[in-house]
């Protein structure tokens, strides 16, 4: 070996020796001068470049679940209407598409002959209720026998039974609002002949209305007569108020789930029946939740991981999760309040990776 590879080796020796020597010393003056990073930061590997991603910095947030479902405005009462008797009808006493009160008289079919029944069971009345009266002076003499005025005194009840059952027959005769609503299409003229079988129109009450809707039976414990719900409609941007007032004791075998109906007042009748509704139940709430957007979670075998944002590099995590909205997951354990979550790129990061961060986005 040459006397000059001999002094390059020593050389080199020495120089290592010494860096480990002094360089404790020497590292407090490099990060008092550089920063932190100046000693931490990793070295790339020749041509080795940065990943650029965008990080996401957990705060405290509120969180709660939300279920959304679709449903259908129902009318809080409807009927169709049509007569309990046959016959020609006489008159039609409505409008389509009008209020009418609950007792208006909406139809009416002939009850000539029954006008004329119930003129001759009444005078007949009078008759006998003025021979039941001697009768009973009669009897009060003993001019008569007790089985003639019992006789007498049967005559007159029937003939109120008949004048009742009469009575009642020409109020078969009439259509009736059974209560207050907003009549529709009519689907008979004057002079046709109706009967029971035949629909006369139909009688609406919107004013409340009705929301029916289903949920997943997992949640059915969660929800109690009373529970608030929001709904909108398509082409309106006002978010309407309502409450639960049934529960179907049922879960359905085909959907597994379970049907739920709510109350909406409907003051000024500006909802119709039978449109559909966009259903909202908000239900756990937490007030200082972890959550990390969705797009930063990654799903594997054994459970779910984030890549942080630490020193420059990217480092895996295992994490637990909880609640879930459209944007947001809640993060139950294995990070910590401060860290930088990295949101893009995911299919490029790898444990230890270096990370060159565009911007950090703070959740409000």
């Amino acid at each position: 070996m040459s006397r000059k590879l001999k002094a390059t080796i020593t050389t080199i020796i020495i120089l290592f020796l010494a860096g480990i020597i002094f360089y404790p010393k020497l590292k407090p003056l490099i990060v008092a001068k550089f920063g932190p990073q100046a000693s931490q930061t990793p070295m790339l590997r020749q041509g080795q470049q940065r990943l650029n991603a965008t990080g996401f910095l957990l705060k405290p947030v509120s969180m709660s679940e939300t279920i959304r479902s679709i449903g259908t405005l129902l009318p809080d009462e409807e009927v169709d209407l049509s007569f309990e008797a046959s016959g020609k009808i006489v008159s039609i006493n409505f409008t389509e598409g009008t209020h009418v009160n609950e007792g208006d008289l909406l139809a009416k079919i002939n009850d000539l002959p029954l006008q004329a029944q119930l003129q001759k069971l009444e005078a007949s009345l009078s008759l006998s209720e003025a021979m039941e009266f001697r009768q009973r002076s009669l009897l009060g003499r003993d001019a008569i026998s007790q089985e003639s005025y019992d006789q007498i005194v049967t005559e007159v009840e029937r003939i109120k039974s008949d004048i009742n059952l009469c009575k009642a027959q020409i109020a078969m005769t009439e259509l009736r609002a059974p209560f207050d609503g907003i009549i529709g299409l009519r689907y008979i003229s004057e002079g046709a002949y109706a009967s029971p079988s035949i629909k006369i129109a139909k009688l609406i009450k919107t004013k409340p209305l009705k929301i029916e809707f289903s949920i997943p039976e997992r949640y059915a414990s969660e929800i109690r007569i009373g529970y608030p719900v929001t709904f909108t409609i398509d082409g309106s941007s006002r978010t309407y108020h309502a409450s639960v007032y049934a529960i179907d004791p049922m879960i359905d075998i085909n959907t597994r789930n379970i049907v739920l109906r709510a109350m909406y007042a409907n003051d000024n009748e500006e909802l119709r029946s039978g449109r559909y509704a966009g259903i909202s139940l908000e239900l756990s709430k937490i007030n200082r939740a972890m959550a990390i957007p969705t797009e930063s979670l990654i799903p594997e075998m054994d459970g779910e991981r984030v890549f942080v944002f630490r020193n420059g590099i990217a480092q895996s995590e295992k994490v637990t999760i909880g609640l879930r909205t459209e944007s947001n997951i809640q993060v139950v354990s294995g990070l910590n309040f401060g860290d930088t979550v990295l949101t893009t790129g995911i299919l490029q990061l790898r444990e230890n990776i270096p990370i060159a961060l565009d911007s950090v986005i703070v959740n409000n």
